[in-house]
Order: structure tokens, then sequence, then C-alpha cells
């Protein structure tokens, strides 16, 4: 870490690094303002405590234990935890470690504690588009392809071998049409598309030239390798197409990722399982030009060290896991899954469910950035998709006796249930939620090299993780159901990107 921690005023700690020279006395010293009339603050030392005592919410879940996790997995050693990259390896043998550690067993899908599973980057390569005789400049081209090689023709298309391929279809988008709404239309249909854009969309365009242009990651599964598709996307004012002679190619390399994935069986509800995650990856270590002190531009490169997002979520269902396994309380069957792909399309979680059994899962509690205060102030936390389950009603009937509550996402225009890995499991019908204290409209590190360890507010995080551990104690014990999401009342994945 590059910047040193600063505290200020006395009521909240400011960032805070782990250092060698920071005890745990000092840390145990910070006050908190509490947000109940429940401690929810800092762990003091019991000179007295034995080895035998009963374990507490305090003993189990420490300030101490989630700044070691999260100041190791935001560290500057793993390089940001890009998915394509050693050091996210270097990450999931960190997490494997501490869930054994914490009293976790391996799932019976991931031998060691890792899920392994493969994905494809296909990067757009070569593209010649010829409509009605004229050749369309690189420039004014630009396609999303699933596919390592197609070549279309317009002749070819109106012979009868056509009736048993894919057949390419030709899309207007006029000057008054909704590009967006009708890229994403044909995003969910899949197959071959043809796109004639007209010229007035061209700064849509260039949006959209440059996502694509970076390629695009597909699971390798049969299911996505038959649904998937190509969309080229010709900016011109040709509006009528006559004749057409398309060639594509893009490059593909194989990649195999890891979930990290580890359970405590339950009771008399062992086939009822209660879903913790939070994903791992991060964004990795991108060049940037700076200035140097004899005005000359250099090229260096930055870690994006992912410290909120999400090296706080997984170091919060580490310590959940802890918790959980002390206290032995679990009727039902507890799952600690750690994520990877989340930043590049939700992959991790795609193949995750589909070495599971929705219907066994009662609920997934995502935990997705808590390592600054919400808006509703310090320790406090809300989630995404409220009225789409009772989950966040039974939350807080938990929560009420300490005063406590979970709040409704206060961010609904910005989509947030669709933007991490509960969206996937509550396609299949699963109360999945997405839990957050960030406030993302005002967030200048999101996503940014600032997202550092220094960037958090760690007795804030501490307060959330033991405010999510009273909250689901009546999910671990069985003492209630959340009711389930309709599958059908949300929004499916596209096909091609």
């Amino acid at each position: 870490m590059t910047k040193k921690a600063k505290l200020i005023s006395n009521t909240r700690l400011k960032p805070v690094v782990l250092a060698t020279t920071l005890t745990l006395i000092a840390l145990a010293s910070l006050s908190l303002t509490s947000c109940s009339n429940m401690d929810l603050g800092q762990d003091s030392k019991k000179s007295n405590a034995t080895a035998d005592a009963k374990p507490t919410l305090d003993s189990t879940i420490t300030l101490a234990q989630i700044t070691k996790d999260v100041t190791y997995l935001a560290s500057d050693e793993l390089k940001g935890r890009d998915n394509f990259s050693l050091d996210i390896r270097q990450a999931a043998n960190f997490i494997a470690k501490r869930f054994n550690e914490v009293g976790l067993t391996p799932a019976q899908s991931a031998p060691n504690f890792k899920q392994h599973y493969a994905v494809q980057r296909i990067t757009p390569n070569t593209l010649t588009v010829e409509i009605n005789g004229q050749v369309i400049s690189n420039e004014s081209l630009s396609m999303a392809t699933t596919r390592t090689d197609f070549s279309w023709n317009s002749r070819s298309q109106e012979s009868n071998q056509s009736v048993t391929s894919h057949p390419v279809k030709v899309v207007m988008i006029g000057e008054n049409d909704n590009m967006r709404k009708s890229l994403r239309e044909l995003n969910n249909q899949g197959g071959q598309h043809l796109v004639l854009l007209h010229p007035t969309h061209e700064k849509s365009f260039k949006r959209y030239q440059g996502y694509f242009a970076q390629g695009l990651t597909k699971l390798v599964n049969k299911k996505t390798t038959e649904q998937g598709g190509v969309i080229v996307i010709a900016l011109t004012d040709i509006s009528k197409v006559k004749t057409f002679n398309i060639k594509g190619n893009a490059k593909v390399i194989d990649t195999t990722l890891s979930n990290v994935v580890g359970i405590l069986p339950g009771k008399s509800k062992a086939n009822e399982i209660v879903l913790y995650s939070a994903h791992y990856d991060h964004l990795g270590v991108k060049s940037s030009l700076d200035e140097t002190p004899n005005s000359k531009v250099k090229k260096t490169s930055k870690i994006f060290n992912g410290a909120d997002d999400d090296a706080s979520g997984v170091s919060a269902i580490i310590n959940l896991a802890n918790h959980f396994a002390k206290t032995g309380n679990n009727e039902r069957t507890l799952m600690f899954a750690a994520f990877s792909a989340e930043e590049i399309g939700g992959f991790g979680s795609r193949h995750f469910s589909t070495h599971v059994e929705p219907t066994t899962i009662t609920a997934m509690i995502n935990i997705e950035m808590i390592g600054k205060p919400a808006l509703f102030g310090d320790g406090t936390v809300w989630m995404t998709g409220m009225d789409r389950s009772n989950l966040g009603e039974q939350l807080n009937q938990a929560l009420a006796p300490q005063n406590l509550k979970v709040y409704a996402d206060p961010y609904p225009e910005q989509n947030l249930f669709y933007r991490s890995d509960n969206a996937t499991l509550a396609r299949l019908g699963v109360p999945a939620h997405s839990f957050s204290s960030t406030q993302l409209d005002k967030d200048q590190h999101y996503h940014q090299v600032t997202d550092d360890i220094n960037s958090l507010n760690l007795p804030s995080m501490l307060q959330v993780i033991k405010m999510l551990a009273i909250a689901t104690t009546p999910l671990v014990d069985g003492s209630i159901t959340p009711s389930r999401i309709d599958p059908n009342k949300v929004k499916r994945n596209g096909l091609i990107y």
C-alpha cells in the first residue's frame, strides 16, 4: 500500500492499514457511535477468557481477523485479482485455506474447495462487409460473436441450403429507433444478425464498437455454445439490402477459472441450504500514462486492489463461516461460495448454479461492497430486490429486538439486483439478494485504483458483518423460510454478449 492510514474524528475510524506497528490494543481503543442499543463495535480483551468459553458474536467475528483477511485480499501482492492471471489463483488458495481453518469441508463439486470451470475469451480479429457491392470501412463496423469463424452470402442465404443452416436476419435501426433496445432484443434472441445502423447513432455506435472490440467471455458448455450467435453492425445510410457478402473470425483463448466452495453440514434440515456468497475477482493491473517531473509521459501500471469490491464481501463470508461453525446451531446446511468472474459476466455463479439443485437453496445472502458506511449511517446495510421475496421482512423481524434493520435498496434506478451474482440464482427461483452498504452514487473509489485498504471504514464493516450474523441466524437454525422469487419476473441474460 502506498497511502498511510489516517484517524480523524472521535466517532469514526477512517481508513485503516493493518501494519506491524498497529497493535490490537490500538484498534480496540478506537470508539464508535453505536447504531443500536447493542454493542456491535470493537471487541474488548477478556483476560479471564478460557478455552472452553461459549462462543459469542464478539469472539467469533473480530475486527482483528476481518482486518487481516481484507488487507491480504486487497494487497498489492495479489495485483487486483484479475480473472486471467496467476494472482487470482493465489487468492483462491488463501480463501480455501481460510475455509479449512474455520472448519468448513469441501463441497462435493469442489475437491479441495476448488470448483473449476472453463471460459473462452473471444476477441474479434477480422471483419469484412460488402453491402450492395459497397465495401463498408472498418471504422464503421463492429461485431459481437461467440463463433470463431462465419461467412454470410446473400446468394447462399437464398438457396435451399439456408433452410437447414442458421439464416442471417437483416435488421434496420433507423434514425428514430432505440438502438440499445433493438440490440438487446437481438442479444436475447441469439442467432445471426446484420444490423444497418443509421449514422445519427454514431456516438452510441462508438461506445458499442469499443465494448465489442474488447471481446466477449463465454462459459464453456454445450448449452451456451448452441445458444450463441453473431451481431454485425454497419454504420451506414444504406436503407435497403439487395446483396451482402460478410466474413469474420475471432481469436479464442480457453481459460480455467475456479470458485471456492465450502460447506457446514446441517443437522435436522441438512437437505436445505443457506448460501452465503461474494465474488473474489476484480480488475487486476491496468496501464496508464503519467507525467514525469521533466514533463515527459511514461507508461506505468496501476493495481486495482478491489478492497471494497469485493474483498470486503469475501472477508465477510469467511468470518460468518467461522461464527456459525463455532456456535454450531445450524440445523440447515450452510454453503459458503467465493465466486470468480463476476466482473466479466458472472460466469462463476452461472457455473455454480449448474451444480446445485436450486429448490434446495432456502436463501442466498450475497455480500457485495460493505467496506464503507451506507447513507443510513455507520454499520448499516441494505439489500437489493426487497420486494421480490419476504426475506427482508423476515430478517428485520430478527433484528427488531436489537433496534436494527436491513434497508431497501436506495438506488433502484441502478438495477443493482441484476449487477451481482445473486441474479443467476434468482432466475432459478431462489430468494437471492445482494447486501451492500456502498453509496454508489457518491463512491469515488468504485472501480478505481483508490479502492484500496485505505478507503475502508473497518469498524463499520465489522458492524455490518455482525448484523448479518444476527439477521440470518433464524435462517440458519431453520426457524424461518422465505418466499420464493418468481423466475418469470426476472430478466434473462443475453445469448451473445
